[in-house]
């Protein structure tokens, strides 16, 4: 059966008090550089290799904190990932699990995860 819709991810919203706080933490986290242009006041799109995220703090509620994560970040070395998260004083949610991913918090409360991939 064909479908018009595409088995894609174009890209995942993640609710934000404070653009510019988050802005600026996930780019230090991502390694990247957290000078890009803020849109329309409350989103600012993180440039990513493949499906993009969107920081929005529009749609920022207490109900709208992520509790579970909707997606992995990927990394090739599980090990060093956790111990520069731990570095930067992330909230560790908790340690490797099965020597493949960790669970962890944005300043929202956010939950996200890195994965080996």
């Amino acid at each position: 059966m064909n479908s018009p819709v595409l088995t894609q991810i174009g890209t995942v919203f993640i609710p934000v008090s404070n653009i510019e706080q988050a802005r600026d933490w996930y780019c230090d986290i991502l390694g990247l550089q957290a000078d890009g242009e803020i849109q329309f006041g409350h989103i600012y799109v993180i440039p990513m290799n493949g499906t993009g995220i969107v920081l929005d703090s529009k749609i920022f509620s207490e109900e709208n904190i992520v509790k579970t994560p909707l997606f992995h970040f990927n990394t090739e070395n599980i090990e060093e990932a956790y111990q520069f998260m731990k570095k930067k004083k992330v909230d560790l949610i908790t340690g490797i699990e099965h020597h493949h991913y960790f669970n962890f918090r944005d300043p929202d409360g956010n939950h996200l995860m890195i994965c080996k991939c």
